[in-house]
């Protein structure tokens, strides 16, 4: 595990900020896979419960949140750190270390292929994990490119896919599945954690 160090938050936001404008047309998830996660949410995570609230986090262009409306029916907000995020639809600009008042013990579900851009992984997820409902998940990505080969002032934090999963135990959570998706648009598996209280 690595996690780069930045001089003070301002560099970090600046980081981001640029890495953000340098990649502003590229997509990182798929409309298939956030398809693949909709389906399990409507179906296989429990079915118990409606699906009325979710987040993305460090969405750039904000189709993930577009894509998890159009499949879910929920109200989906995206957050992005760079000033780029008011040009796009139910995003807004927001460092996703940090949740408002009224996210708390509220949101349905969170969705974040971003934790690699975390300068503090674990008070990050502490902080999604207190928007969640009792009932609900936070789905976290990890691929190939989130390891520290990857890492990098942008994407500060690397780690294996079993150091994701440890984290999540550490922070005192659930893995109550692993998913695994094979996109037709990327050249290797993508690995969902799927994270309960």
């Amino acid at each position: 595990m690595k996690i780069h160090t930045y001089k003070n938050y301002e560099e970090y936001v600046d980081y981001q900020t640029k890495g953000n404008k340098a990649d502003a047309l590229g997509q990182w998830c798929k409309r298939d896979e956030i398809k693949f996660l909709s389906d399990y949410l409507l179906k296989d995570f429990g079915g118990y419960f409606e699906l009325k609230r979710g987040i993305c986090h460090g969405t750039k262009q904000g189709n993930e949140q577009r894509w998890f409306k159009e499949f879910t029916g929920a109200a989906v907000l995206g957050t992005e750190i760079s000033d780029t995020a008011e040009q796009y639809p139910n995003t807004i600009q927001w460092d996703f270390h940090t949740v408002k008042s009224e996210w708390i013990d509220s949101i349905d579900f969170i969705y974040s292929n971003a934790l690699d851009h975390s300068y503090d992984p674990q008070g990050c997820l502490k902080s999604w994990m207190s928007c969640i409902k009792k009932t609900g998940c936070c789905i976290l990505e990890w691929t190939l490119c989130h390891t520290i080969e990857h890492s990098s002032m942008i994407d500060p934090f690397g780690a294996t896919r079993e150091e994701y999963e440890k984290l999540i135990i550490d922070c005192g959570y659930k893995v109550k599945e692993i998913l695994k998706y094979k996109s037709n648009e990327c050249c290797h598996d993508k690995i969902f954690f799927i994270v309960t209280h």
